[in-house]
């Protein structure tokens, strides 16, 4: 059967025996038919029916067919619908009236069957191409639409969240989600869902998604037209049945997407029962947006590793090897930026400098071996003890550093006074090791002060009163 002939067509005429006739003609041929008597209803039978195309009759007694033809065209919801006018009028005035309203065509009475069917064939085909033109616009807009918010980011994830999202609303359904998995993986990941944006990064069991399955090893977009019936969902409806689950899915498409030739994952599309099922066009439109969207999904990665990368390079830059605190050279950009943003909100800044006594007779006695490992531990309780918004540097030798912004001199003794008693109560030999308990001396130096003009006088300062600190016994804090 052609769809032409699978068509729905609307009659409208006073006439029954015409009716009737036309009725037995059109389905002869394959169409479906549906009657508004005397024209009467039309407007709700067009509500109703949503018809293919419509045969009008001009003069009718009770209503006036050019008139009906005329509050069809001003409707947007029937403009499009092919009108073929029937009259027993003269056939030129007839098609001046008709035409001018709006109708596809005019055939008088009496007609000639072979070109009634002609033309209703013409007019249905004609207006299922525009239909389908119109439709593919429509893709195409919604596509360009999608892709340039797509290509404004640079984020995988944030890229995944606007796919599923605008591809729901432009296909109208409730399910939409992107899931990361390999041909025979067990497991797949959700890394975004439409039906819940807070979502990140779920497991699911892909046995239980016989179509993501299929799509993966086939390398094919799967659709699903009907869940309850189609094969490829036996086995998972013999278990919904076994342990009395109900599942609202209706339909479903999963599409493959792949990115510098290796398997991705799944674009997984679903309807539950309130949304019309997903169809051929729906599948298509959806691949067309994942397979436009790969480039900028793969840029996005690019971006993302580079930018890992850079940020690795810098922080590996800006790292004590030894102890992971921050280095010296850090430390200056990084005091120098503390110091000005504490000028211009005349803020609090105390910085913290303590000197780890008696240190090289750890060297002398234990070797440098055992005297790095205290190093590296004063740096992690340094680390530990910072809050998050504090800078820990090991400034040189056996010195470090801590950065307090918005911290007041009585705060930031506080503090010092802690780490002090950490590092006294600390046993810092290494396993086997005869025990190994140390001190520190520390020195603060609080800004706003006169004496305060860079970041180099700022540790001057602090390293004024550490130097008070060790003359007056060591294993103490200073100001």
């Amino acid at each position: 059967m052609s769809p032409e002939a699978a068509a729905k067509i609307l009659v409208a005429d006073d006439d029954q025996s015409l009716v009737r006739t036309l009725t037995w003609i059109l389905k002869e041929n394959g169409y479906d038919v549906v009657t508004a008597p005397g024209g009467e209803g039309l407007i709700g039978k067009l509500e109703e029916e949503r018809p293919n195309l419509l045969l009008l009759d001009i003069m009718m007694p009770k209503v006036d067919g050019l008139q009906l033809l005329a509050k069809m065209k001003a409707d947007d919801r029937f403009r499009d619908v092919p009108v073929l006018m029937i009259s027993s009028m003269p056939p030129e005035e007839a098609t001046v009236k008709s035409l001018g309203l709006g109708a596809a065509d005019f055939i008088s009475k009496p007609f000639r069957v072979r070109e009634l069917l002609a033309r209703v064939k013409a007019h249905i085909r004609s207006a299922q191409e525009l239909a389908r033109a119109r439709d593919e616009a429509q893709s195409r807009a919604a596509i360009v639409d999608i892709l340039h918010e797509v290509t404004d980011s640079l984020k995988p994830d944030e890229i995944y969240h606007i796919l599923v999202r605008r591809v729901a609303r432009v296909l109208q359904i409730s399910k939409c989600s992107m899931v990361l998995a390999k041909p025979g993986d067990q497991l797949g990941v959700v890394v975004a869902a439409y039906e819940n944006p807070m979502l990140r990064n779920l497991e699911i069991e892909l046995a239980r998604y016989p179509e993501i399955q299929r799509a993966l090893t086939g390398s094919r977009p799967v659709l699903v037209e009907d869940v309850s019936s189609d094969p490829l969902y036996e086995g998972e409806r013999v278990r919904w049945q076994r342990e009395g689950i109900s599942v609202p899915t209706r339909s479903a498409v999963a599409l493959p997407f792949s990115m510098k030739d290796q398997q991705l994952g799944v674009f997984f599309l679903r309807t539950t029962g309130e949304d019309p099922p997903l169809t051929r066009a729906d599948a298509g439109f959806a691949e067309t947006v994942i397979r436009t969207a790969v480039a900028a999904i793969e840029k996005a990665y690019d971006f993302e590793t580079a930018v890992s990368d850079k940020k690795r390079l810098e922080k590996l830059a800006a790292t004590d090897a030894l102890t992971g605190c921050m280095n010296r050279r850090a430390l200056s950009e990084e005091l120098e930026a503390e110091l000005d943003r504490a000028r211009r909100y005349n803020l609090a800044l105390t910085i913290l400098l303590a000197d780890i006594d008696r240190f090289k007779l750890v060297n002398d006695t234990r070797g440098h071996i055992a005297g790095d490992s205290v190093l590296r531990q004063v740096g992690e309780i340094l680390r530990r003890e910072a809050r998050s918004v504090d800078l820990a540097a090991r400034y040189g030798g056996e010195e470090f550093v801590v950065v307090m912004p918005e911290t007041a001199l009585h705060g930031a003794a506080l503090f010092a006074e802690r780490l002090r008693r950490r590092v006294m109560h600390h046993d810092f030999a290494d396993p086997g090791e005869d025990p190994l308990n140390l001190t520190i001396s520390i020195g603060l130096a609080s800004f706003p002060d006169d004496r305060v003009t860079s970041a180099d006088s700022f540790v001057a300062l602090a390293d004024q009163a550490l130097y008070r600190a060790k003359n007056e016994g060591r294993n103490l804090v200073r100001q």
